[in-house]
């Protein structure tokens, strides 16, 4: 386990190996792919590593990012999978377990298998939908709907990579999941994705802020300039 780049001081735990379903054009995990370590691990069908048997910190009471590398509430994860992950997250209590995809409508189904501190998260990198880019993701307002129905945990909302977007319809689609937090980075990938410009970028930030925390990431300040 490490810690990674995506939140700074949050340990990773990846034991969900296999393709992402999801198959999103700015996919993290696409980029280390020269890795011939990373190229097996998350190369084929869905699978369990035995890193899902480590303890996932190398210290009682970390934030453990729960498959940082994969998306562990896709639709095409099997439940059994899923049920093993979470039963470790219960041996392993004395931490505190993020989660986060693109599928929250699959929370509702575990909400009793998760520790009563999980923090569960979605990410919405824009009200709009581009398929070529988001590919197999459940839409932005389906994420939305699903993290709306969630009660007795906190939640955040990851904007990352922020893409260009409708500023009333993102301002209410972030509202409706009644997150605590809400994380925004930029694209540092070199995807040359569709982006914002930096006036429309803090007119969104001025308008969450008023309603939840915000934490911009290095990576935003390329957009900020």
């Amino acid at each position: 386990m490490k810690t990674g780049n995506m939140y700074p001081g949050v340990k990773t735990w990846n034991p969900l190996g296999g393709e992402c379903p999801h198959k999103c054009s700015y996919c993290s995990t696409k980029t280390m792919m020269r890795f011939p370590e990373v190229r097996y691990k998350y190369s084929g069908g869905l699978r369990l590593f035995l890193t899902l048997y480590h303890n996932p910190g190398n210290k009682d009471g970390q934030i453990i990012f729960v498959c940082a590398q994969n998306d562990l509430f896709a639709k095409e994860v099997p439940d059994w999978m899923i049920k093993a992950v979470m039963l470790q997250c219960k041996i392993y209590g004395q931490h505190t377990f993020f989660f986060q995809t693109k599928n929250p409508a699959r929370y509702l189904k575990y909400l009793p298998d998760f520790l009563w501190d999980s923090i569960l998260c979605t990410t919405i990198e824009t009200n709009r939908w581009y398929p070529e880019i988001m590919q197999y993701a459940p839409h932005p307002e389906l994420r939305s709907a699903a993290m709306h129905k969630i009660t007795g945990f906190q939640k955040h909302v990851t904007i990352e990579p922020i893409m260009d977007f409708d500023l009333d319809e993102m301002v209410s689609m972030i509202k409706f999941c009644e997150p605590t937090k809400v994380n925004i980075g930029a694209d540092s990938k070199h995807n040359h994705l569709p982006e914002p410009s930096k006036d429309k970028l803090l007119a969104l930030i001025n308008e969450l802020q008023k309603f939840t925390v915000i934490d911009r990431k290095t990576n935003l300040q390329r957009l900020l300039i």
